[in-house]
């Protein structure tokens, strides 16, 4: 059941996506930052950790998981003093996500042949 939640939930924000883009005037930039400040702001009232908690990786491996995880990286240092805390702060939670982005940016790279 854990599978059915996490592909419908996924699949939910995926379609609420491409929707934006079909019928908005949204550009897939618009929609990528709106994801992530979206997450952001739910990941600050607690509204999405009960998401998460439903959905598993269905709530975390889109945009918005990304910024819940950004927000999180806040909210679990007690209290960063200043800019260069508080972005430390979201390396030290969020610092495993990079690098696996990182890592698999530069090997689809190799992989795949860009159009530019």
């Amino acid at each position: 059941m854990e599978y059915v939640r996490a592909f419908l939930a996924g699949g939910l924000l995926c379609a609420l996506a491409q929707l934006a883009l079909d019928r908005g005037k949204w550009t897939p930039a618009d929609v990528a930052s709106a994801f992530v400040i979206l997450g952001v702001l739910l990941g600050f009232s607690g509204v999405y950790d009960r998401f998460v908690a439903w959905a598993g990786a269905g709530a975390t491996m889109p945009l918005s998981g990304f910024g819940y995880f950004l927000a999180k990286g806040v909210m679990v240092e007690p209290r960063p003093d200043g800019l260069v805390e508080t972005g430390a702060a979201v390396f030290r939670f969020a610092g495993a996500l990079f690098a696996f982005i990182v890592a698999g940016s530069f090997f689809a790279s190799l992989i795949c042949k860009p159009k530019g």
